[in-house]
């Protein structure tokens, strides 16, 4: 590329990201295209100096539907989510969201499915099985990347908590004895010398782990809900647990019911209410039977609208009774959520720990849970 050449380019990509006010620069008819759809976004918030600009894509769906078009022809499909997302904050367009022919043209990802899970109780009828097949094309999508690893996760966890060494005869899986054993071959008497037993360990294996995915559905844990829910469809549809979804804000909603479909599931919570932690861990108390088979996974960002001595006398009990609970401060993909520090902090004192966690992590932290490794040890390990 000559000299020129790439003076050229430089003020061309200047001009795209400055718009008008940027370099004098002649655009082609293609880069035309990409300047108007980024000017109807990025030109139409304030100028920073307190004049406000009129929005650059106006009221009108049909528009709106347009430029979603133009974004998905211009960019790759992350650029899109990211133009989405700031269009629905900088433009105000969330009651456009509510409109069939405009819901059908936006790319789906998590967030979008956030934003619609709080609007779901004004959501139209017209609209509202367009608004679930966004989701469900989300959810599937998540499912393909995230549901398989979990299983495979699970079940090894529960496949070795189920071993012991000490086995009675009955009870010795000789396939594994025998790969375990291999180094201590024979020649002299042509056999393998199993030094190490290691059995199936009936009794162990027959008793059912229940697990209970305790979800705040406050604004700010939209994403974070989006995975629980597929997360609790999948350890639900393994048969070696025992799987319960409460959604809580300052009411308690059980879900349990609805998992044999994620889609039900995320539909049924009503993001946006307040917070009540203890009414939620009091509620999740009541159905524990077996305290040490018990994983309690609570998912909140502790800013807690209740009693805050309570939630944290309750979480004690829980503790104390033998059950294993570990907080995650979000289930999301990316950026450093926002939690309270203190709530965090003295939960971690009861031997709670609290952290935020990846979606792909996931499945090794509920493995890391069923063979009772030390989760603080293990969040250390993993998320430094």
């Amino acid at each position: 590329m000559s000299e020129t050449t790439s003076e050229a380019e430089r003020l061309r990509r200047w001009r795209l990201v400055l718009g008008g006010e940027g370099p004098d620069q002649k655009l082609s008819a293609a880069d035309s295209g990409v300047d108007g759809v980024l000017s109807a976004l990025y030109d139409s918030g304030g100028r920073g100096d307190g004049t406000p600009r009129s929005a650059g894509l106006g009221a009108s769906a049909p528009r709106v539907a347009r430029w979603l078009g133009d974004i998905r022809r211009y960019f790759p499909g992350t650029v899109v989510q990211v133009m989405q997302r700031d269009a629905v904050d900088r433009l105000g367009l969330t009651r456009m969201l509510l409109e069939p022919e405009l819901l059908s043209a936006v790319e789906p990802d998590v967030h979008l499915v956030g934003t619609l899970l709080s609007l779901n109780g004004v959501i139209p009828e017209e609209t509202k099985e367009t608004a679930r097949e966004v989701v469900r094309k989300v959810v599937a999508e998540l499912e393909r990347r995230l549901a398989e690893p979990t299983r495979a996760a699970v079940r090894g966890a529960l496949d070795k908590a189920s071993r012991t060494h000490r086995p009675r005869p009955a009870d010795i899986d000789w396939p594994r004895t025998i790969q375990a054993n291999l180094k201590h071959y024979s020649p002299d008497l042509r056999t393998i010398i199993p030094e190490r037993l290691i059995g199936h360990g009936r009794k162990q294996h027959s008793v059912q782990r229940e697990v209970i995915l305790a979800v705040d559905q406050s604004g700010s844990m939209a994403e974070s809900v989006v995975y629980s829910g597929l997360f609790g469809a999948v350890l639900a549809s393994m048969r070696a647990l025992r799987t319960r979804f409460v959604a809580f804000d300052t009411a308690v909603v059980d879900l349990t019911e609805n998992l044999a479909d994620p889609v039900d599931v995320l539909f049924g919570t009503q993001l946006g209410g307040g917070t009540d932690i203890n009414r939620a861990l009091a509620y999740c108390q009541g159905l524990i039977t077996q305290p040490e088979n018990t994983i309690l996974v609570l998912i909140s960002d502790l800013y807690e609208g209740g009693v805050r001595a309570n939630l944290l006398r309750r979480a004690a009990e829980l503790v104390e009774a033998g059950v294993q609970v570990v907080t995650l401060l979000a289930l999301l993909d990316s950026g450093r959520p926002s939690y309270d520090e203190e709530n965090a902090a003295a939960l971690a004192e009861l031997g709670i720990p609290a952290f935020a966690c990846t979606p792909d992590l996931f499945p090794e932290l509920m493995a890391a849970a069923l063979r009772r490794d030390d989760i603080s040890q293990w969040a250390a390990t993993m998320l430094s």
